[in-house]
């Protein structure tokens, strides 16, 4: 029976060629999309699945409410909490405390390689899978100052020479090599090229009041735990909770909450402070899903549209067949197999897309490289068989149930005696809902993308035209500074703690005289020149007066308007609080200038108050490695040339690290990223959906003329001009796309206005012509698929046409 089936059903693809491409193409487009999300799906549900223990790891995440109302959750907490979670919970098997601000240039004998890793505890090597190659991987982590480098670090570090057992060289320390790794797999969220012993950086914290403590939780310090087979994870959650509640009372800077996060959930979970790895948060998967979903169905769409389209040439058939002896269910049967042979056919189309497009679909964010590889394996090819057949039985489910209703003496008697879905028109309706959606799809990736040029092109309150910013790496910046201003192409330079707008943020508690409690302000370090090159509006003072070496010898600070208004300092008058004094983390500093407001943070936040506080020689000189910046304004005509320069006097300076440069202009972009690049698959699912959209018009188009070629040479004959045919062929068809029209432009406009543009305060209202814009794209495609048909239909001899009758 299945083999009759089959049988038939080749024999009606190949007997309706044109439909029949028709319907393969545009299922083939859907389901490239298809295999696109499922290949993405399949990789991030790999992540950490290589950890025999993985089900029962958790890491400890903190959800930190700062006195002055401020709210953060970081994936990273304190050492603190690890070590109260092991001495206080019992039901729990193993806990590690990780830190990730291990690096610096190892050295071995010449040999200089920039090295990366984690300080760990022991305990790191019981709770994930990591092979030893060499060493023993109880004790490897145990004494200060022993390193476990991975295969490829140590074959960077000692070439083909042993590694186990040697020492390398790194900030004036020696480190003995205890143990060789295998490479961290790609589909983990931890990825090192180097464990250390948790001891080593316990005993050069020791006077770091901050390294125990309790709200610590901004550190990079991570916290796992590996619960018991038999442990409830709600339970050590309650007693986690009990800790919280206990510390949070002795803690006058924070209240901290900690929540058991597992392994397998990291990687989807939400995106958070000091995340190790980029993730996908839930919600944008189920967006990507939901748009791939919306692609597939408009292709069944078509299907489904064009069969019963169709019917009128089926019915004989299938009044033959139940004549016969064929019940509804063989019916069903046939027509659901003719559907699953013709995906299956559109399986190999869409399989030879998807090797196509996959390079494009990485290519529209470079971000999804680092988190996906999207390469064939034989369980990702049999889901691929499974999804064919599963949007087979979708695209034929209807015309299957048309079909096997069908009465024997109407099909045989007078075809037009039939009537479908008793009346209602469900192909006009099918037809209204597909392009509903491509409109939706056209017109967001419209708005989009104006808007988020119109966020770039957005006044940041500070100029950041032809702005070099240099990462300085640990280097002291004055050699670096003297030959940069050397060459005639840079017109200035300045220094800063990091880069605003971009949303890096460090903030440090301010104090006023009038208030009580001190309040959180942002904040950015930054030597004389940079407020000038930067083009920032001083409205009361001036620059920095005095030029202090050190830190502690810092007494003035620049604060923008919104902190007057916030701490209401001299009534929030910028000429009389010059001269007033502050206290900002702990410290007294008088405040020798006010500058306009700008946007320290993305323009998905309001403006903040901001403080500058002056970059002296020795700002940079602490743990932490987020390292200064050197700006550089520059003017040329040849700016290839002039990067190649930069590059050169950079070697000079550090011939070991490569440069790390990137115009200001470029940071904000990229600070963007996952906007544009959701605009892009939004704009590249467009693409698809309107394709598919096309196919199922020009489809519909050739049936509706071909069944009306008689009618149209009668009324030919009769006088009727070409130009009257094509008007009554099209304008059922406009007619639809006007009702689409009416139904995705103000559900989209209520999106973007009511939902996605609220994130954004600063956005620009949604114009005429990003709104019409995909209107008036496929209207044109439409009236070109419909012209071409009824056009050449009118055009047609009617003696041609009539001479059988």
């Amino acid at each position: 029976m299945i083999g009759s089936y089959v049988k038939t059903s080749v024999r009606n693809v190949s007997r309706n060629k044109l439909f029949s491409t028709i319907n393969i193409v545009g299922l083939a487009i859907g389901m490239s999309v298809g295999l696109l999300l499922i290949a993405f799906m399949h990789d991030l549900l790999s992540y950490d699945k290589f950890n025999e223990k993985g089900s029962r790891i958790y890491r400890m995440t903190s959800h930190a409410k700062f006195r002055d109302g401020y709210r953060e959750k970081f994936a990273s907490t304190s050492v603190r909490i690890g070590k109260l979670i092991r001495e206080k919970v019992p039901g729990v098997e193993e806990v590690v405390i990780m830190r990730s601000e291990f690096s610096g240039d190892a050295q071995v004998s010449d040999n200089v390689v920039p090295l990366t890793g984690f300080y760990a505890e022991p305990s790191m090597l019981r709770i994930f899978t990591l092979p030893m190659l060499k060493g023993d991987a109880a004790t490897a982590l145990e004494e200060p100052y022993s390193i476990v480098l991975t295969e490829t670090s140590a074959k960077k570090l000692f070439g083909t020479s042993e590694a186990f057992g040697k020492t390398i060289h790194m900030d004036s320390l020696d480190y003995q090599v205890t143990g060789i790794l295998k490479d961290v797999p790609f589909f983990s969220h931890i990825q090192f090229e180097s464990l250390v012993s948790f001891s080593t950086i316990e005993s050069r914290m020791t006077k770091d009041q901050d390294f125990l403590k309790w709200s610590s939780v901004w550190h990079r310090n991570y916290v796992y735990l590996l619960l018991p087979e038999s442990s409830s994870a709600s339970v050590v959650q309650a007693q986690i909770d009990a800790i919280c509640a206990e510390e949070n009372k002795t803690d006058d800077k924070a209240t901290i909450h900690l929540t058991l996060l597992p392994l397998y959930d990291i990687m989807l979970g939400e995106d958070l402070q000091h995340t190790l790895r980029p993730v996908m948060p839930g919600i944008v998967l189920w967006i990507i899903s939901g748009l791939a979903l919306v692609v597939i169905l408009s292709a069944c769409f078509n299907y489904t549209n064009l069969s019963i389209a169709r019917s009128m040439r089926r019915f004989k058939e299938v009044g033959l067949r139940k004549v016969i002896g064929a019940g509804r269910s063989q019916v069903r049967h046939q027509f659901l197999a003719e559907a699953v042979v013709i995906s299956l056919a559109a399986l190999l189309i869409s399989f030879a897309m998807f090797l196509v497009l996959r390079p494009q679909f990485m290519s529209i964010a470079p971000e999804l490289l680092k988190m996906v590889k999207l390469e064939i394996t034989v369980p990702m090819a049999l889901a691929f068989i499974v999804f064919s057949m599963a949007v087979g039985i979708v695209a034929g489910f209807l015309p299957a149930i048309f079909f096997a209703r069908v009465n024997i003496i109407h099909a045989l008697k007078d075809v037009s005696t039939v009537r479908m879905f008793k009346g209602l028109s469900f192909r006009r309706g099918l037809v209204v809902v597909q392009y509903t959606l491509t409109l939706i799809f056209i017109t967001s990736t419209l708005i989009g993308y104006v808007q988020y040029k119109d966020i770039l092109a957005f006044d940041l309150g500070f100029n950041t035209e032809n702005i070099l910013n240099i990462s300085l790496q640990k280097n002291a910046p004055n050699a670096l500074i003297d030959k940069l201003k050397a060459m005639p192409e840079v017109t200035g330079v300045s220094q800063s703690r990091l880069l605003t707008s971009v949303g890096n943020a460090w903030g440090v508690q301010m104090k006023y005289k009038n208030l009580r409690d001190s309040s959180l302000v942002f904040t950015n370090i930054i030597d004389e020149n940079y407020i000038p090159l930067h083009g920032y509006k001083l409205i009361a003072g001036q620059n920095f007066i005095t030029r202090p070496v050190t830190r502690e010898a810092t007494s003035e600070v620049i604060v923008n308007e919104r902190t007057l208004r916030q701490f209401n300092i001299a009534h929030r008058d910028p000429e009389k609080a010059i001269g007033e004094e502050v206290l900002l983390d702990n410290k007294k500093l008088t405040i020798v200038g006010v500058i306009k407001d700008f946007h320290y943070g993305k323009l998905d936040d309001n403006i903040k108050p901001v403080v500058f506080t002056y970059l002296t020689p020795d700002a940079f000189l602490t743990r932490d490695k987020r390292d200064g910046l050197v700006n550089v304004r520059i003017n040329t005509s040849d700016p290839v040339e002039t990067m190649a320069r930069i590059r050169e006097v950079w070697k000079s300076v550090d011939p070991v690290h490569p440069l790390e440069a990137q115009f200001y202009d470029d940071s904000i972009e990229d600070a963007y990223s996952e906007l544009s690049a959701m605009i892009k698959v939004i704009g590249f699912l467009s693409f698809i959906a309107i394709s598919i959209a096309s196919l199922g018009l020009l489809g519909m188009v050739v049936f509706t003329t071909e069944t009306r070629l008689k009618e149209m040479s009668i009324r030919k004959v009769m006088g009727a001009t070409s130009g009257s045919l094509v008007l009554l062929l099209s304008r059922g068809f406009v007619v639809l796309l006007a009702v689409s029209a009416l139904i995705a432009l103000p559900i989209t406009y209520l999106f973007f206005e009511r939902v996605v543009l609220t994130h954004f305060p600063f956005h620009n209202p949604i114009g005429i012509v990003e709104l019409f814009g995909g209107l008036l794209a496929v209207l044109t495609i439409a009236f070109i698929m419909i012209g071409s048909q009824t056009l050449k239909t009118a055009r047609s001899n009617p003696a041609e046409t009539l001479k059988c009758e």
